[in-house]
């Protein structure tokens, strides 16, 4: 995948907003280890990783342990503090934020190979002051994993926990969010691959690009 060059404006965001790869889920779908499944010449992890470097300069991973996939260069490992799935990612990359000194993070998942190269810039540009989040929505369909968090949602997260809660999109409804829409033309950017049939699906998408 190319780089995308950087706008004035995503040059500033790539300086100071983190971008974390939710890379803890199971697979189960897929016969499991899906951040290590191959599409064309790349696993899905190595193509997440290029992702986001298009969009930061600060990226790490969110994993279940260390062991669930293999060290990558020098990128951190955050591991699932909470044993709860998505929602621990988000908190880990919450605190990750937080200590690096950034008011916001960038979450994305390590199965969807074709975000838009744009997710940043145009998440960033609608949160508004009263909103601690932006996620993205297509086809009809909200993606919670791929949403700009504000680190002040950390505060909230506990007693959304507690009280037995793991949904990305309840806690984004939580802390207040907003949506910004991204059209389907020649395909979904978001497109994710829980399964064979999907990552079938997305060599075709691929030679088709």
């Amino acid at each position: 995948m190319a780089s995308t060059p950087f706008s004035p404006t995503l040059d500033a965001l790539a300086k100071s907003v983190p971008v974390i790869i939710l890379a803890g889920g199971e697979g189960r779908r897929i016969g499991g280890d899906k951040p290590l499944r191959m599409l064309a010449v790349k696993s899905l992890l190595d193509r997440a990783i290029e992702q986001a470097r298009n969009w930061s300069a600060t990226v790490a991973l969110a994993v279940r342990n260390c062991e669930a996939v293999p060290s990558v260069e020098d990128l951190p490992l955050l591991t699932d503090s909470l044993g709860l799935g998505p929602i621990a990612g988000v908190a880990s990359a919450l605190a990750f934020a937080k200590a690096h000194g950034a008011d916001r993070v960038l979450t994305v998942p390590c199965d969807t190979p074709f975000l838009p190269a744009d997710l940043l810039e145009r998440l960033n540009a609608a949160m508004s002051g009263s909103q601690l989040a932006a996620m993205a929505t297509s086809n009809g369909q909200s993606h919670p994993s791929c949403t700009l968090w504000r680190v002040e949602a950390a505060a909230l997260l506990p007693a959304y926990v507690a009280a037995g809660r793991g949904s990305l999109h309840g806690f984004a409804e939580t802390v207040g969010f907003v949506t910004v829409d991204w059209p389907v033309l020649t395909g979904d950017s978001f497109f994710n691959i829980n399964s064979a049939a999907d990552l079938a699906m997305a060599e075709e998408m691929l030679r088709s690009r």
